[in-house]
C-alpha cells in the first residue's frame, strides 16, 4: 500500500493549523469509488442529487475515516460523536460512507436509492437507518439540530459533574451544511444562539459550491457568509478549492483540527468545492444538482476516475477493506471510553449514579409523587399551574430541560432556585432561546436526539413560526414537548394578532403530534405526567386566564392519560358536550342549568383527542354514545370537530382588543350557546 503524507500549511487555509495527514492510494481509490456509485444509484431510479453527494465525497470520507469518534458496530454508542448531513437532499453523501464504514448498509441497499422500503430513502431518516442521527431534508433544519445535540452535551457533562473523568463527555457534534441552509433563517437563529453560548463542540463545515436548484447562488446570495459568522461569535476558517476544482483534503483536515481543539467558540470551516467534480460536462452546473447526470456523463466521469465506464456500482475490494478498518478503530476507541467509565464507577459512585439516573427511563412514581394537587374552589391559570408542575418535577426528573423565546414568565417556564444557561453556568434549567421560536424548536429536537426531555414555549399563535420544526418533531417521533400558551381570545386586549384561531385545528392536522389542552391546574399536572410516560411529541395547550378547579386530581391522573372522560354523566343525559380547556367549565355551568330545566346532558372532558382516538372502541363509545347527539365547544376554530359532534360552538372569524368576557360574548362562545344548541339538537 502506497502511503502519502499530505504536507502542512496549505496556503489554502486560514489560520496556524498544520496538517499532518495519513492519505494512502486505498483512500484515494475509495474516495473514487464513492463518486461513481452516487453517480450510479441517481442514475440507476432515475431521480436525486448526484452533484453534491459526488463533490463532498472526499470531505466525508475524512470526516468518517479520519475524525469523527464513532463505531459502526454500534451506532448507538452513548460517546460517539455525532455527524449531521444538514444538507439532506445529498443523502448519498452519508449513505455511502455508512457502506465504506461498515455500517449495517449494503451495496443493494445502494442500488436501492429513493425506491419504497429500501433503507436508502431520498432523504436521511432518524429511526429508519442506522447511522442517521436525525431526518433531515427541509434545510437550515440540521444545523439548529446539531445545536441542540451541542448543547446537550454541555448540559449532560455539567450535569454529571464527573471531574477528572469530564472527557467522557466531550462529544464533538459535526455538520455538512449548504448554501441553502444558510438562506434559511432557522439556521441564522440558531447560530446566532451557539455564538452566544460559545459551543465550541460544534463544527460546521459549509459546502461553498455557489450553486443551487435555479443556477448560481449570486443570483440572491452575495453576503459574506464569514463575516456574518464571525458577527455570531464564531471561528470561521476558509479552505480554497485546489486549482483543479477538487476540495483540498489537506487543507480541510488542518481545518478540522483546528477546529477541535477550540475552548471557546464553534467553527464555521467554509469549505470551497465543484459540484459534480470530476464530471467533464456538467461540473460546476445547477443541472448536476438535482437530475442524473446522464450514461454518456456518467461513462466519461469514471474515465476521469481511471474505472471502466462500462461498470456500473464498481466496488473496489481492496479500498473498501480499508475503509472498513474503521470500524476496528471504532471499536478500540469505544472500549477505551467504556473503560475509563467503568473506572469511573469504581472510584466516584455518587457520580455515577447521575450519569446512571439521567440515562434511565423516568421515574414516573417518583414523579406522580410529587405533582401538586389543586383544590376544589381554587382558580389558577394552567399556564401558572405548569408552572408549578415543572418546578415540582425537576428534581424527580433530571432529563427535563428547556426554556422559552423570550417569554418565560408569561409562558410559565422558569424554573425557580436554578440560574440562566450560561456559555459558564451549563446545569442551569433555564435555556433563554431569545425570539427564535423556529429554532427553539429545531434545538429542542437536537435536545431530545442527545438523550434529554426538552420543553420549549411561546404563545399558540407563533406556533406558525416554527411549524416546520414540529413537524419534524412529529416525524421522528421525539420526546419534545412545546409549552403553547395564552391559547384563545381569553388573552383579551392584546388583540388580533396575538389570538390563536386555526391553531389547534391545524396542529391537530399533524400526525403523530398530540395536542393537549387541559381544562384545570389538576388535569395539567396528569397531562405533564402522561407526557413524559408517553415519550411522544406533544403541544400542551395552556390558558392565560384563570381557570376554575372542575377536577380532582386522583382522577384527572387516570382521566387524562385517556384523552377524554366523562366529567359529569346523567342516566338520562338528552345529549353530550364536548369541551376543552377553558369552555370545560363553561360546559358544565350549561349543564347546571339544563339539568335544572329538566333536560341532562353528560360532558366529556377532552384534553386531547389524539390520546382518545388509541382507546378501544367500547371506551369510546362509553364516552361518547352513539346514541346521543354531541355539542362540541372550543374557542377556536370549529371544522376539526364535526367528526365527532353534531353541533360546534366556536369561533371562525378573527377576535379582537377587547376584555376576555366581551371577546367571549361577542364571538358566542357562552354557556347560552351551548344550551341552544343541546336545545336544537332534541327538537
Amino acid at each position: 500500500m502506497k502511503v502519502i503524507r499530505l504536507g502542512s500549511n496549505s496556503p489554502n487555509l486560514e489560520g496556524n493549523a498544520v496538517s499532518a495527514l495519513m492519505w494512502s492510494d486505498l483512500d484515494e481509490r475509495a474516495v473514487r469509488m464513492a463518486r461513481a456509485l452516487a453517480a450510479d444509484a441517481v442514475q440507476k431510479v432515475g431521480n436525486g442529487h448526484p452533484g453534491t453527494a459526488m463533490a463532498l465525497a472526499p470531505c466525508a470520507y475524512l470526516l468518517f475515516q479520519k475524525h469523527l469518534r464513532h463505531n459502526p458496530a454500534n451506532p448507538h454508542w452513548a460517546g460517539r460523536d455525532r455527524f449531521v448531513l444538514s444538507i439532506g437532499h445529498s443523502s448519498l453523501t452519508l449513505y455511502l460512507q455508512l457502506f465504506l464504514s461498515g455500517y449495517p448498509l449494503s451495496l443493494d441497499d445502494l442500488k436501492a436509492f429513493r425506491t419504497a422500503g429500501s433503507l436508502t430513502p431520498g432523504h436521511p431518516e432518524y429511526g429508519h437507518t442506522e447511522g442517521v442521527e436525525t431526518t433531515t431534508g427541509p434545510l437550515g433544519q440540521g444545523i439548529a439540530n446539531a445545536v441542540g445535540l451541542a448543547m446537550a452535551q454541555k448540559h449532560t457533562r455539567a450535569l454529571v459533574d464527573a471531574g477528572e473523568y469530564s472527557d467522557l463527555f466531550d462529544a464533538k457534534v459535526f455538520v455538512l451544511a449548504g448554501d441553502g441552509c444558510l438562506q434559511e433563517g432557522v439556521s441564522a437563529e440558531a447560530s446566532s444562539l451557539a455564538g452566544h453560548l460559545e459551543l465550541n463542540n460544534l463544527v460546521v463545515i459549509y459546502d461553498d459550491n455557489k450553486i443551487s436548484i435555479d443556477g448560481a447562488t449570486d443570483l440572491s446570495f452575495t453576503e459574506s457568509v464569514g463575516e456574518r459568522y464571525r458577527a455570531y461569535g464564531w471561528d470561521v476558517i476558509k479552505v480554497a478549492k485546489r486549482a483543479n476544482g477538487d476540495i483540498d483534503v489537506p487543507a480541510l483536515d488542518a481545518a478540522l483540527e483546528q477546529a477541535k481543539s477550540s475552548t471557546s467558540k464553534p467553527t464555521l470551516i467554509q469549505m470551497e468545492s465543484t459540484i459534480a467534480w470530476p464530471a467533464p460536462k456538467l461540473q460546476g452546473t445547477a443541472k448536476s444538482h438535482g437530475s442524473a447526470l446522464g450514461k454518456d456523463e456518467i461513462a466519461a466521469t469514471k474515465e476521469v476516475l481511471g474505472l471502466d465506464p462500462a461498470v456500473d456500482f464498481f466496488v473496489d475490494e481492496a479500498a473498501l477493506t480499508h475503509a472498513r478498518e474503521v470500524s476496528v478503530r471504532g471499536a478500540l476507541v469505544e472500549s477505551e471510553w467504556q473503560a475509563r467509565l467503568d473506572q469511573w464507577q469504581q472510584k466516584d459512585s455518587a457520580g455515577f449514579s447521575r450519569y446512571a439516573a439521567l440515562m434511565a427511563e423516568p421515574n414516573l412514581q417518583t414523579a406522580t409523587a410529587a405533582l401538586p394537587v389543586w383544590d376544589a374552589g381554587s382558580k389558577v391559570a394552567t399556564r401558572k399551574a405548569s408552572q408549578a408542575v415543572l418546578n415540582a418535577l425537576v428534581d424527580a426528573l433530571p432529563q427535563l430541560w428547556g426554556g422559552s423565546a423570550d417569554l418565560s414568565e408569561s409562558n410559565g417556564t422558569l424554573i425557580e432556585h436554578s440560574g440562566s444557561v450560561t456559555a459558564s453556568n451549563w446545569a442551569a434549567k433555564n435555556i433563554h432561546f431569545g425570539i427564535r421560536e423556529h429554532a427553539m424548536g429545531a434545538i429542542l429536537n437536537g435536545l431530545a436526539l442527545g438523550g434529554l426531555r426538552p420543553y420549549g414555549a411561546t404563545f399558540l399563535v407563533f406556533s406558525d413560526y416554527m411549524r416546520g420544526a414540529v413537524r419534524l418533531s412529529a416525524l421522528m417521533n421525539l420526546p419534545v414537548t412545546y409549552v403553547w400558551t395564552h391559547d384563545s381570545i381569553g388573552l383579551g386586549e392584546d388583540g388580533p394578532t396575538h389570538q390563536p384561531i386555526e391553531h389547534l385545528a391545524s396542529l391537530r392536522l399533524i400526525p403523530q403530534l398530540a395536542i393537549v389542552r387541559p381544562a384545570d391546574g389538576n388535569e395539567t399536572a396528569a397531562a405533564w405526567l402522561e407526557i413524559i410516560r408517553r415519550a411522544q411529541p406533544v403541544g400542551l395547550v395552556l390558558s392565560r386566564q384563570d381557570l376554575p378547579t372542575v377536577t380532582t386530581s386522583s382522577s384527572a391522573i387516570t382521566d387524562v392519560a385517556r384523552g377524554g372522560y366523562l366529567l359529569r354523566s346523567h342516566s338520562s343525559a338528552v345529549a353530550t358536550v364536548i369541551a376543552t380547556g377553558s369552555e370545560v367549565s363553561l360546559a358544565l355551568a350549561a349543564a347546571d342549568q339544563l339539568e335544572a330545566a329538566g333536560t341532562p346532558v353528560n360532558v366529556v372532558s377532552m384534553p386531547c383527542v389524539e390520546w382518545f382516538e388509541h382507546q378501544d372502541d367500547d371506551y369510546q363509545e362509553q364516552v361518547l354514545p352513539a346514541s346521543l347527539p354531541i355539542v362540541a365547544v372550543e374557542a377556536g376554530a370549529t371544522a376539526s370537530w364535526y367528526k365527532y359532534a353534531d353541533a360546534v360552538i366556536g369561533i371562525d372569524r378573527f377576535g379582537a382588543s377587547a376584555a376576555p368576557a366581551i371577546l367571549f360574548e361577542e364571538c358566542g362562545v357562552t354557556a347560552d350557546a351551548i344550551i341552544a344548541a343541546v336545545a336544537e339538537l332534541n327538537r
